[in-house]
């Protein structure tokens, strides 16, 4: 093989590998915050209970699932 057939192939391996990475992180960090949400709905209580709020069980849906539309 010549060296340009040698550079060209690392260039595409290297290409490959990078967008493979980028996708698995991806999809790694997805699956993660579906585990772990950076919020949840006893945090929401605790914020409206601060302001001096009680929050009903429908404020908490709305702001779960306006949390999670923002994802």
């Amino acid at each position: 093989m010549v060296w340009w057939q040698v550079l060209i192939i690392c260039v595409i391996v290297l290409l490959v590998g990078f967008v493979a990475g980028f996708v698995v992180a991806r999809k790694l960090f997805k699956s993660q915050l579906k585990k772990n949400p950076p919020i949840n709905e006893k945090m929401i209580r605790a914020m409206f209970m601060q302001m001096g709020r009680t929050p009903s069980e429908k404020q908490v849906r709305a702001v779960m699932r306006s949390m999670e539309e923002q994802q």
